[in-house]
């Protein structure tokens, strides 16, 4: 098997794999690759873990009081928010006595739609929590920037009518790490790196909460 650097215009990348990648142009889709999975590793050392386990509790909590966790996201957010759904629905089921109330803002495109042109894009998460939202139900808004109106008004929205909330972040966090109950963050500013390390996040909590529910003997026997 050929390595990386058996490729022909191969070169070891510099050290500009931190928030600023990438820095300059590189010669090959193989070095490219190299440096973004540096990039990657070096933004997941970033993430707060205690943000982590905060955020298990809190989804742990709200699935085992039959709450509902409303996710939501923006282009390759609302893909997460999607997954999610499906990870934490049927994924958390699997094995286990929960029956997770998980529903994405993000995936109805002709609600989505409906109220962007009839109301205002801003609104399209908060307009959908007003109507299916309960106190103590829980929010998780997915947006690398943290800065997108439509992710701000939901946090905010969900704040003042005592829902939980948790957001994955980027670059320098938005208003929606200030908002949020839980911030998870990660410190990078490419958007790729950053929605990898939410994308992962993600898949962790589904799993470890899933897995916090069965017994060593069927944690074995199972595949994850």
């Amino acid at each position: 098997m050929s390595t990386v650097r058996d490729i022909e215009g191969f070169a070891p990348a510099p050290d500009d794999t931190g928030e600023g990648f990438p820095a300059r142009r590189y010669v090959s889709a193989a070095s490219y690759f190299e440096a973004y999975t540096h990039a990657v590793v070096s933004a997941a050392g970033s993430v707060d873990i205690a943000a982590i386990h905060t955020a298990a509790e809190v989804l742990v909590d709200a699935y085992t009081r039959d709450s509902t966790v409303f996710a939501c996201g923006n282009g390759g957010s609302a893909a997460i928010a999607n997954h999610l759904q499906c990870d934490h629905l049927k994924g958390i089921r699997s094995g286990t006595g929960l029956a997770p109330r998980v529903v994405s803002l993000s995936a109805n495109v002709e609600l989505l739609t409906a109220i962007a042109n009839d109301i205002a894009f801003d609104d399209v998460f908060a307009y959908q929590l007003q109507s299916q939202a309960r106190p103590d139900d829980v929010l998780i808004a997915i947006s690398s920037s943290g800065r997108s109106a439509n992710i701000v008004r939901a946090l905010t929205w969900a704040r003042e009518h005592a829902l939980r909330t948790i957001a994955l972040t980027g670059f320098d966090g938005g208003d929606a790490k200030a908002l949020a109950e839980v911030a998870i963050h990660v410190a990078g500013t490419n958007y790729g790196v950053v929605e990898d390390l939410h994308q992962a996040v993600m898949h962790a909590l589904a799993q470890y909460i899933r897995h916090s529910q069965m017994s060593d003997e069927v944690i074995s026997a199972s595949v994850f």
